[in-house]
C-alpha cells in the first residue's frame, strides 16, 4: 500500500509540474486527470507532503472554487508574480486562469 501511495503522489507531483506559470488547476481537476475523480483530498495530502528536495509549483493549485490554502500567506503573492488575476471575494478567477490539460500550450 506504501509503494501504491508513492506512486500516486509521483504522478501527482509529475502534473503539477506541467501547470504553465498564468494557469492554475484544482485538486479535483488533477484527480481526474490521473483516472480517480473521488480522491481530491488524496491529491491534497500529497502536496501537502512534498520533499523539500522537489522542485513542484504547488502554488498553483486551488480548491473548485478557486479558494486559496488556508494559511498559506504566501501563495497569493506568487500567483500575483505569475500573472494570476483575482475576484472580488478573494477566489482566483478560474474562467480566466484554470488550465485545459486537454490542449498541450
Amino acid at each position: 500500500r506504501r509503494q501504491r501511495q508513492m506512486c500516486i503522489r509521483d504522478r501527482v507531483y509529475q502534473v503539477v509540474r506541467e501547470i504553465p506559470v498564468g494557469k492554475v488547476s484544482t485538486y479535483g481537476g488533477i484527480a481526474a486527470l490521473l483516472g480517480m475523480p473521488q480522491c481530491s483530498r488524496m491529491v491534497g495530502r500529497a502536496l501537502k507532503q512534498i520533499p523539500d528536495d522537489l522542485s513542484v509549483p504547488c502554488h498553483r493549485v486551488v480548491n473548485a472554487s478557486g479558494r486559496l490554502v488556508p494559511g498559506w500567506t504566501e501563495q497569493k503573492q506568487l500567483l500575483l508574480e505569475e500573472g494570476i488575476s483575482f475576484k472580488q471575494n478573494g477566489c482566483v478567477d478560474l474562467k480566466k486562469h484554470l488550465w485545459n490539460y486537454s490542449v498541450s500550450e
